[in-house]
């Protein structure tokens, strides 16, 4: 199994997405823009070869990589 696929702030971001966290509040949550908040989240679907948010959260609970 695969570890640490996402960088510390993609872990952060989707930490916050599956409490329910809107890019408005993680943004404010993190000191960041939303459209920084938009980029990690692209960019970690990118690695994980998934087309959305939720897909790129299942994948990434089967990887371990997040916890509910």
């Amino acid at each position: 199994m695969v570890k640490n696929i996402l960088t510390k702030r993609e872990h952060e971001i989707f930490s916050l997405l599956v409490k329910s966290k809107t890019t408005k509040d993680i943004a404010k949550t993190l000191n960041i823009s939303e459209k920084t908040v938009r980029n990690h989240i692209s960019n970690a679907m990118q690695k994980l070869e998934v087309k959305s948010r939720s897909g790129a959260v299942v994948e990434l609970l089967k990887l371990g990589e997040i916890n509910l």
